[in-house]
């Protein structure tokens, strides 16, 4: 793949995500962005960045207001943000996995049953035959939520299931748009799960020189440094509205630069997390893909972001080790 069709994609992608989006944010109107990833997980940030890159590109605007769970108050979203559309982040925990977050959404939608309320991109997954019923019946209720989806098998359960538009489209994390290349440490990194969502267990062989992590590991203290610089910034600006904004934006920003930064010191590596996949292709960097628990990655790639060279789809974890120890040899770049 070329440097060149590496950008043609992430192009098409995020004209995808415009046509997706753009009925549902206006330059004039305020909005809100509920459920901030204040997470370890890289990921989650590189989807709230993208976020933010999406709305400050196509409309030069910022969320109004900004929540994490903990924090959420509607008497606060209702003073910023009188009207206008209330978003929830993407990612995905849409089910009964991360049963937290679809517990939000559907208090969102109870307490806003008039306001419109907008899905960033989810994949979704149940097991309970009663969750899903339970989430049918809170978007039946609410009559005015659009729900966008990471692949075509979330769309059809989804149609299915729920009485709501249902849109297929890109993760948001493409609209951070191409990363410049790094110089790398060594041949070949596996970046695998060691979350709710992992696969196998606790025997995987691999061989000892390829180091073995995940990017959930994260020093508090130097996210604690950015949230302070990211709320000082707020004032020095003349802002004080945009401090919590701006705490939250510094900690993603500090997160996806660790995920980044871990992630380009290896040649090509080998991953079962799909933003691994994403910001891979982003910094064009070769990739052997295992999937996760419930296919997700598979999903997306069959969806949007399969059938490059950049990316393969691995039968084991030996097959893609093989694969990634093949492109780090010829020095693969994208």
């Amino acid at each position: 793949m070329t440097s060149q069709s590496r950008s043609e994609l992430i192009a098409k992608l995020n004209g995808m995500i415009h046509d997706c989006l753009k009925d549902y944010v206006s330059r004039d109107e305020p909005l809100a962005i509920l459920d901030f990833p204040d997470i370890r997980n890289c990921g989650d940030s590189a989807i709230w960045l993208g976020e933010m890159a999406y709305l400050k590109a196509r409309f030069g605007k910022r969320p109004d207001y900004v929540s994490r769970i903990r924090d959420f108050s509607a008497d606060e979203l209702k003073r910023r943000v009188p009207t206008g559309p209330i978003f929830v982040h993407g990612g995905g925990n849409f089910g009964d996995i991360w049963v937290a977050h679809q517990d939000f959404r559907e208090a969102i939608m109870e307490r806003f049953p008039d306001r419109q309320i907008i899905q960033f991109p989810q994949s979704i997954h149940y097991s309970s035959p009663a969750r899903i019923e339970q989430s049918a019946r809170a978007i039946g209720r609410h009559k005015n939520f659009v729900l966008l989806v990471r692949d075509e098998e979330s769309k059809e359960f989804s149609e299915k299931h729920f009485d709501c538009t249902v849109r297929l489209c890109p993760d948001m994390a493409f609209a951070i748009g191409p990363l410049p290349d790094r110089a790398t440490q060594f041949a070949v990194l596996a970046m695998l799960r060691e979350d709710a969502e992992r696969v196998g267990g606790t025997d995987r062989k691999i061989p000892s020189d390829i180091p073995v992590e995940d990017w959930i590991t994260e020093s508090k203290r130097k996210v604690d440094i950015a949230k302070k610089l990211g709320a000082a910034s707020a004032f020095l600006a003349l802002k004080p509205s945009e401090v919590a904004l701006r705490k939250l934006d510094a900690a993603a920003h500090n997160r996806f630069e660790r995920g980044i930064s871990q992630i380009s010191r290896a040649r090509a590596i080998v991953t079962d997390r799909l933003h691994v996949h994403i910001c891979s292709l982003l910094l064009g960097r070769p990739h052997a893909v295992l999937d996760n628990s419930y296919g997700k990655i598979r999903r997306f790639m069959n969806a949007f972001s399969g059938g490059t060279d950049l990316s393969y789809k691995a039968t084991s974890l030996e097959d893609g080790i093989e694969w990634a120890r093949h492109q780090a040899g010829q020095g693969a770049r994208g």
